[in-house]
């Protein structure tokens, strides 16, 4: 995604997509200090894919695939992006928790991505429901945790904290800028990262690679200014404690090989 107080628990009452999770699905993982796969290595199950212009849970073009167990955001069925931003989201919300995600860059960039999105990509967290989301939204309303992939030479590094429709407090001071640079280092080429997002709720939250924190904020916020943002606004409540995790698909092909979660006590 581009550069640019009270506990919400996500509780807007909205028209529910004819997409919503089948009853008969298992409920939530819930094993407090132990990893759990939300990806199976086999198939989306449990995954619901939004793509800009399209109803939930329509996967257009077969951008979200499982192939050889990899997850996959894939282009080449499409002529051209023409904005199709995606999100795939999981099934279930969480709050207090730490996720762990490997991913890589492949390939070029699909015809008509934005300059912005090479190399590009994301997990989004905190997000409002999937339902939610208007047929034309970019991007849900949440916190991103940014991957970018190094563009041969220079310093780009991944793991920034982007803002849609929300705010953030780092180090004591409101932050309203879109994105916020991390301290992590630039990975070049299509090689495997391996990365960490812990969440505490309406509390800290810190990016790691190989356990160490490369930035850290807290108080993640909706933005009043924010269109969307202001939608989801109960009873002046700003603070957000919990909500929706989505993989993003911006444009640059990306596969995920590990998607995982372990819950902390609140």
């Amino acid at each position: 995604m581009r550069s640019s107080l009270s506990a919400l628990a996500w509780c807007g009452v909205w028209l529910v997509a004819a997409a919503a999770v089948p009853a008969q699905d298992p409920p939530p993982p819930r094993d407090e200090g132990k990893w759990v796969p939300l990806f199976n290595g086999r198939d989306l199950d449990g995954w619901i894919p939004k793509i800009k212009g399209f109803p939930l849970g329509e996967n257009h073009l077969d951008t979200f695939r499982v192939e050889n167990g990899i997850l996959k955001v894939s282009y080449d069925k499409y002529a051209q992006f023409d904005g199709k931003f995606g999100h795939l989201f999981y099934k279930d919300k969480f709050s207090h928790y730490v996720l762990r995600v490997e991913y890589r860059f492949v390939g070029e960039q699909v015809k008509g991505g934005p300059g912005w999105a090479v190399r590009n990509s994301g997990v989004m967290f905190h997000s409002q429901p999937p339902e939610t989301m208007h047929l034309d939204q970019n991007f849900p309303v949440s916190i991103e945790a940014q991957f970018l992939g190094g563009l041969g030479q220079g310093d780009r590094p991944t793991l920034a904290v982007c803002t849609p429709g929300t705010n953030i407090v780092m180090n004591g001071q409101f932050v309203t800028q879109h994105c916020t640079r991390s301290q992590a280092k630039s990975y070049h080429g299509d090689q495997w990262v391996t990365v960490e997002i812990e969440v505490r709720g309406s509390g800290k939250v810190r990016h790691l690679i190989d356990g160490q924190p490369v930035i850290e904020y807290e108080q993640c916020q909706l933005d009043p200014k924010d269109s969307d943002g202001a939608k989801l606004i109960k009873d002046g409540k700003l603070l957000i404690d919990e909500g929706w995790i989505a993989l993003q698909a911006e444009s640059h092909p990306i596969e995920f090989r590990r998607v995982e979660i372990k819950v902390l006590k609140k």
